[in-house]
């Protein structure tokens, strides 16, 4: 008997492509949209938020081709609560979030596997560009996408080991342009269709516009610009619209470049500096999560700081209360509190966790 699996298919060639391999695999496939976000913006039309009726409609073409059955399903509380909630506060503490770590982890990879097991699904499975493994132990972990320009294990380091022993990813050893084409030999009608949005929820990019209705306004109130040295040289205008490493719209006049190097939410107060006083040897982070064995003393790995980062050689020292403290073998600029960082050996992620604080080189 063919085993179930639910994928999630956001209307996009990736997750039609992936549904469409693991039908020709022999799997019994059921394909299902998350109905996530209808904000104003959304409700404005703007097709560059996420779940317009496009995508829903594109997704569920594409399972009629395939010839699996297809639903949608109302995640909207669970998204506004871990993924809008999120955003919104993170920035008000001072920090810039990352919501797609959030989304995979308890949208794509709760809520779904959830419902994916009342149907009597063994896996869940998307069009990400990574892979999942496993050690002779059991122990399960992500390993880098094929494709280095789309490798997406980043987003996915917060997964625990019960969701990655029941995620499949099909597009882990394909480059993009062989999953455009298998979309054409595959006859679907997405193969053309453009990239999604980095942050789905967001239209155009402008994510002031859509923290400033959401934001209590004492979280709005302008500040001094202060250098590193103590000397107020600007105002701004409200610390959520601002973050680590931020060069241009500071509204300051200086005889060198100045950047964002770290945000005083308790003095509602940004400081700046030159570029090296950005940079960083440093940093803290909070709830890591290991996929490999949790190394009970000092481990020499590589790091990831963001998305796109080429990760650089790091020493990471496991603390209390699932923390750690990565020290950097170069310095590197802009360590942005609220982002993930992630520990990779070769390819294989062993962990990540979420960065607090930094320390200056």
């Amino acid at each position: 008997m063919a085993e179930r699996v639910v994928v999630a298919m956001s209307g996009g060639v990736d997750s039609s492509v992936s549904a469409a391999l693991l039908h020709e695999q022999g799997y019994e496939v059921i394909g299902m949209t998350m109905k996530l976000w209808d904000g104003p913006e959304a409700e404005a039309g703007r097709h560059k938020t996420c779940c317009t009726l496009d995508d829903v409609s594109d997704a569920r073409r594409v399972a009629e081709a395939i010839g699996i059955p297809f639903y949608v399903v109302n995640f909207k509380e669970q998204f506004a609560t871990h993924v809008i909630d999120y955003f919104v506060e993170t920035y008000r503490q001072g920090a810039t979030p990352n919501p797609c770590v959030q989304c995979n982890r308890y949208l794509k990879f709760t809520a779904l596997m959830q419902r994916a097991q009342q149907l009597g699904a063994r896996w869940v499975a998307t069009g990400h560009y990574a892979t999942v493994g496993h050690d002779q132990a059991g122990r399960y972990y992500i390993r880098r996408g094929h494709d280095t320009q789309k490798d997406q294990s980043y987003f996915l380091f917060d997964l625990s080991q019960a969701q990655l022993r029941q995620t499949l990813l099909p597009l882990g050893e394909y480059c993009k342009d062989d999953v455009r084409r298998l979309a054409v030999r595959l006859g679907l009608k997405v193969a053309d269709k453009p990239e999604s949005q980095e942050i789905c929820f967001i239209p155009d990019g402008d994510y002031r516009t859509f923290l400033r209705p959401r934001l209590p306004e004492a979280s709005l109130q302008p500040g001094p610009l202060v250098t590193t040295a103590g000397e107020t040289v600007g105002t701004h205008q409200g610390l959520p619209f601002y973050t680590v490493g931020q060069r241009r719209g500071l509204g300051v006049a200086a005889s060198a470049p100045l950047y964002v190097t770290r945000l005083d939410s308790a003095n509602n107060t940004i400081v700046v500096g030159s570029r090296p006083d950005a940079c960083c040897t440093a940093f803290d982070v909070e709830r890591v999560n290991w996929m490999c064995v949790p190394p009970a003393q000092r481990l020499t790995t590589t790091v990831q700081i963001r998305y796109r980062h080429q990760p650089v050689s790091a020493d990471i020292e496991p603390m209390t209360s699932g923390r750690a403290r990565v020290t950097l073998h170069t310095p590197q600029f802009a360590v942005t509190p609220g982002q993930a960082a992630v520990f990779y050996h070769g390819d294989t992620v062993v962990g990540g966790g979420w960065i607090t604080q930094s320390i200056s080189a």
